[in-house]
This record gives C-alpha cells, sequence and structure tokens, in this order.
C-alpha cells in the first residue's frame, strides 16, 4: 500500500499550495529569466523571421496591385509582374528556415539540458535525504518529460514565431490597402483570440486535475488487483467498491470538465478563423463605397485566408494541445518535491511469540535459521527472525494475504534471494547457487514452455526420462486428456496454442520427472480447477522429495502435513487442525474459501479418491480458467 500513501502524500501537497497560484503562473515564473537569459537568442531569431513577415505582405499587396493596376486596368502585363513579386517573394522564406532552426536549437536544448539537471539533482538529494528513496517520477522526468518538453517547446516556439510575423504582415498590409478594413477584421480577431487565451488556465487546471484522476483510478485498480484476497478476507468488498466508484466519478467528472472548455475552444477558433472572411464579405458594399477598390477586397480576403486564419488555427492548435501538456510537464519540474513522511516505528516481532519449530519427520532438506529479509537497509523486514525446516517427504503449505511475503519466502528457499540474516541450508549445507539445480525445482504461477515437442518440453530437467516413465507421469498428475489432444510426444508444442492451464500441466510434468529433493509451487497450480490441482498435489506428496506449496485454496492447505501462515514477519506454523484453534487470519481464510470448495477434495488417493474420477476429466484444459476463491 506503500504507493496509496504516496498519492495521498502528493495529493496533500498539491492542495497546500495557494489556489491562486495556477500551474501557469508557476511555469511564467521559471520562464521570465529563462527568456531574459536568451534575449540575444529571441532577437536572432525575430530577425531570420522578417523575411515571412515580407512574404506575407507581399502576397496580398501584389494581388491586389494586379488587379487594380494589371488586370482591370487592362495591362495584363503588369498584373503578371505583381504576381511573379508576390511569387519571388516566398523563396527567401524559404532559404531562412535554415536561420530559424538553427536559433531555434539556442532556445531549445538549454530548456531541455536545465530540465535534466534539475530532475537529477532532485533525484540524488532524495536519495541522500530520504535513505534512498528515489521513485520513477525522477526516471520519467528525465527520460520521457524531458522530451515531451523538449518537443513541446520548439513546437510552440515556431509556431507562435510564425504567427506573429504572419498576423504583422497581414495587418500591415490590410493598413496599406485600406484602414478600413481593420474595422470589419479586427474585432473577430481580438474577440476570439481572448477567449481562447481565457481558457488557457483553466484548460490546464482541468488537464492537470484529469491526469491526476487518471493517475489516481489507475493506481487504484492496480492495488485493487494485487490486493482482492485481502479485501475478500476481510470483508471489505463494499467499502473497496465504494472508492472505486468515486474515484471513477471524480475521473469522469474531470473529463466532462475538459471536454466543456474544449468546446469553448472550439468556438474561439470559429470566431477568429470564419467570421472575419465572412464579415468582409457582408461588409464589402460599405467598403467599396468608402474607396476600397475590388482589388483591394480581394487582396483583403487574401490575408484572411491564406495568412491569418491558417496561423491561428495553428497557434490555437499548439496551444490547445502540446502548449497545455507543456504547462503541465513543466509544472511537475517546477513543482517543489513532497516532504518526506514520517517513517513509522519499525515493526518487530518481538512483542509476538517465536513462531513455534516443529521437527522434520524425516532428514531436513531444507532450513531456514533466523533469517531475516528486506528489501532495502531501511526497509521494513519481510521476513523477521523466521526459522523453519521441511523435511524429506513432507508436505508444507504457505497462507496468507497478498504481499504478505509468501512469494519472497519461497525465493528465499530456493535460493533465487539471498537473506539479509540468518542462514539458508539445503541437506545441511549452507545453500549454494552451484546446488541449486540438484537440490530443488521452484514453479512459478507462469509457466514456461518453449517451441518444439511435447517430449522436449517435458524432459526439459531430465533429459534422460524413458517414454513409459512419461506415461506414468502423465498418468498421476493428469496431463493424459493435453497428450490425447497433441497426439504423441512429438507432436509440436506452440505455447501460444496452449491454454494457461495446459502451460502450467507441462511445468508440472516436467519437475515430476525430475523428482527434485525439494519442490516448490509459487502457485504454479492457479489456473488448474480444484479436482486437477488435488490430483497433481497428490501426485507430487507421493513422491520422497519435500513439497511446498504456496496455496491459494484452502484445499492446499487441508491436504499439507504443516501450514505456514504468514501475515508480514509475523508467522504460525501448524496443523490445519492446530491452527483453527490458534490462527484468526488462518479461521478468516479458511472460513472465506470454504464455500468455493467442491466437495471431496481432501478424499485419499485409491479406489475413492480422485484418481478414481479420472474418466470426469477434472477441467484442466482451460481457456478461461474458474475465478480463485480470493
Amino acid at each position: 500500500m506503500k504507493r496509496g500513501h504516496d498519492r495521498a502524500r502528493l495529493v496533500g501537497h498539491d492542495r497546500a499550495r495557494p489556489a491562486r497560484d495556477t500551474a501557469l503562473r508557476r511555469v511564467a515564473r521559471e520562464a521570465r529569466p529563462f527568456l531574459r537569459a536568451r534575449t540575444g537568442a529571441i532577437l536572432r531569431l525575430a530577425g531570420w523571421s522578417l523575411l515571412e513577415f515580407a512574404q506575407t505582405f507581399l502576397g496580398g499587396y501584389g494581388v491586389a496591385r494586379a488587379l487594380d493596376d494589371g488586370f482591370l486596368a487592362g495591362r495584363p502585363a503588369t498584373g503578371l509582374l505583381w504576381l511573379a513579386v508576390a511569387a519571388v517573394a516566398v523563396l527567401p522564406s524559404v532559404l531562412a528556415a535554415r536561420g530559424v532552426f538553427g536559433r531555434l536549437a539556442d532556445l531549445v536544448e538549454p530548456l531541455r539540458d536545465g530540465l535534466v539537471r534539475r530532475a537529477v539533482a532532485r533525484a540524488l538529494s532524495g536519495a541522500l535525504g530520504r535513505s534512498g528513496d528515489v521513485s520513477t517520477r525522477s526516471l520519467s522526468q528525465v527520460t520521457h518529460q524531458s522530451e515531451i518538453a523538449r518537443d513541446g517547446w520548439a513546437g510552440l516556439v515556431l509556431t507562435l514565431r510564425s504567427f506573429v510575423f504572419t498576423a504583422a504582415g497581414a495587418v500591415t498590409g490590410l493598413l496599406a490597402l485600406s484602414p478600413a478594413l481593420l474595422l470589419i477584421v479586427l474585432p473577430p480577431l481580438v474577440l476570439g483570440s481572448a477567449l481562447f487565451l481565457g481558457t488557457l488556465p483553466p484548460m490546464a487546471a482541468r488537464q492537470r486535475a484529469y491526469l491526476a484522476a487518471d493517475e489516481a483510478y489507475a493506481a487504484h485498480a492496480g492495488e485493487l488487483a494485487a490486493s482482492v484476497r485481502d479485501i475478500a478476507a476481510a470483508g471489505t468488498a463494499e467499502r473497496t467498491m465504494a472508492e472505486s466508484r468515486a474515484l471513477a466519478e471524480t475521473q469522469l467528472a474531470a473529463s466532462r470538465s475538459l471536454a466543456r472548455w474544449s468546446a469553448v475552444r472550439v468556438v474561439a477558433l470559429a470566431v477568429c478563423g470564419r467570421f472575419p472572411p465572412l464579415l468582409l464579405l457582408l461588409g464589402a458594399p460599405w467598403l467599396l463605397r468608402n474607396g476600397l477598390t475590388p482589388g483591394g477586397l480581394v487582396g483583403a480576403l487574401t490575408y484572411l485566408t491564406q495568412a491569418l486564419a491558417p496561423a491561428v488555427q495553428a497557434l490555437m492548435t499548439m496551444l490547445g494541445t502540446a502548449g497545455g501538456r507543456l504547462v503541465v510537464v513543466l509544472d511537475r519540474f517546477t513543482d517543489a518535491p513532497p516532504p518526506p513522511a514520517d517513517d513509522p516505528a519499525p515493526a518487530t516481532s518481538a512483542d509476538s511469540p517465536p513462531p513455534p519449530r516443529h521437527p522434520a519427520r524425516h532428514t531436513p532438506v531444507a532450513e531456514l535459521h533466523e533469517v531475516t529479509f528486506a528489501y532495502g537497509p531501511r526497509a521494513h523486514p519481510v521476513l523477521d527472525r523466521l526459522s523453519l525446516t521441511v523435511g524429506a517427504g513432507e508436505h508444507l503449505a504457505v497462507v496468507g494475504p497478498s504481499g504478505s511475503g509468501k512469494s519472497t519466502l519461497v525465493a528465499v528457499l530456493a535460493g533465487t534471494e539471498r537473506p539479509t540474516g540468518g542462514a539458508v541450508r539445503w541437506r545441511g549445507r549452507p545453500a549454494r547457487p552451484a546446488d541449486a539445480t540438484s537440490v530443488r525445482v521452484l514453479l512459478p504461477q507462469h509457466a514456461y514452455v518453449f517451441t518444439g515437442t511435447l517430449r522436449d518440453n517435458l524432459r526439459y530437467l531430465r533429459p534422460d526420462a524413458r517414454d513409459r516413465e512419461i506415461a506414468a507421469m502423465a498418468d498421476a498428475v493428469g496431463l493424459d486428456a493435453l497428450l490425447s489432444r497433441l497426439g504423441s510426444l512429438d507432436a509440436a508444442v506452440e505455447p501460444d496454442r496452449l491454454s494457461q492451464g495446459e502451460r502450467q500441466l507441462v511445468a508440472l510434468g516436467r519437475a515430476y520427472l525430475a523428482a527434485p529433493p525439494l519442490l516448490i509451487l509459487d502457485e504454479a497450480t492457479s489456473r488448474l480447477d480444484p479436482a486437477a490441482e488435488t490430483r497433481a498435489e497428490l501426485a507430487f506428496a507421493a513422491l520422497p522429495g519435500a513439497l511446498v506449496v504456496v496455496a491459494h485454496r484452502i484445499g492446499s492447505a487441508r491436504r499439507a502435513d504443516r501450514t505456514l501462515v504468514m501475515d508480514g514477519p509475523r508467522t504460525q506454523c501448524g496443523t490445519p487442525g492446530e491452527l483453527l484453534r490458534t490462527s484468526a487470519l488462518y479461521r478468516d481464510l479458511s472460513g472465506l474459501w470454504e464455500p468455493e470448495e467442491p466437495a471431496g477434495l481432501e478424499e485419499p488417493a485409491g479406489p475413492e479418491g480422485p484418481e478414481a474420477r479420472r474418466g470426469e476429466e477434472p477441467g484442466i484444459i482451460r481457456s478461461t480458467p474458474p475465478p480463485s476463491p480470493v
């Protein structure tokens, strides 16, 4: 639940800011000194952009002169000459593109470099000041978010520069044709621009609120998926559903608010881009009576449709998409890091009695002696001075809520994780990676199956296994249905064409053939139905080696000789009957699981047991397995 606490801290930090201190204002405060330090680069960029001003001015003015002084006056050569002037004016602006992009780099690259330096400095400060607490936020800022800011800033500078000099060239041309044109053209441009600019602060706020709501819902969904068992065990389904509904409604409200402001932005764009040409045509009679020439009218339409309208639309589109995203991303960099939360008192198991020690029935295969494990120097221990002995022929089940340390325990027991304290022994000797393949087999939830024949997959851990041994294994584990479907051991296996349950059966089959001294199933039967899981576990329990099962059904715990109940660093071990009397958590899990278990799961193997019902084809070959009880 650490992510939930972090998210609460961030939300609280956001709420602590002054209400009027918007993201746009915070970014603007940081932007002013940045731009002042680069005044020379801005002036050089403006100098190259003057060529775009000349192109826009000559474009409309040349059309007007071509009509009035040329074609309408009966002088086509003069008209063609003015059109040539308008056409030739495009060439310098094309040549100026190289200079514009060169000066653009002087503004864009320092921004990215500064953001990366700030993110790295913040990450290092947090790591040194909070004992290694470096969040994924810093990594995202150094890589993804800095590139978003770089690209957004470059696009904004280019678009804003083009709009300023294009609009200046168009307004100058309209003044040269007739000052009265501005009385019709400027009001809708000013009104639409003011309306659009007025949407920027609330749009940025709505985008930030939507992103925060989306992140909160995504984090909640991730925590929910990982905590289904805890929720079911604690009986908090109704409260969890209420929280999910509230987060979804918050996200929906933010999305609707963002859509409403987007509609206002569309109206502003229409006022700027569509109204001026329409008003110009409606006011054409009045303008012609007051001295505007026909060529001037066509030249004004050229300015509006070919220069101003595209420039306004490009600017508003850029500000509405990349601009809003740029403000939000830059605000993440200008945002001060949240204060570190006070570390809670370290959990200790000294107040609780130590876990009971049960001697193994036979020679110990695996032993944990006062084992402690934590995922960092200051992290709370997942395992706290845990001692455990698993003997040959013993069947041990491990149960507990999600996040209680079951997978960590099996990783330490299997030697894939080294404990931070205590000792792990295999067959009386310290556990060594070199001995792993000869001592234990660890099967995770997601089974590994490769492209090849079924025989090759099953003999993966024991290449010398004979066909009769494979046949006996298929009969014991329950692989006969898959073998019949494929046709033979030499049939090609395509992993993508197997269901998750079939993949787990293949992995269980190869582990059965290997018959290791220690077999660990970390929810390796989660995709099998209860009857198929029972059949597989009874087959493994009949082998001479030790069996450790991370249980996800109560039947697995009841079939075991002993059950280890994990609740974080607190553990309790005993037989199922003992735990029903002494462990409240085991009673909760057992009471929750009980209705989901079909009758007869604890029948012993034999004429009346599960093996006598193989003809019923227990549902082991399912594309979509039944849901887990918890």
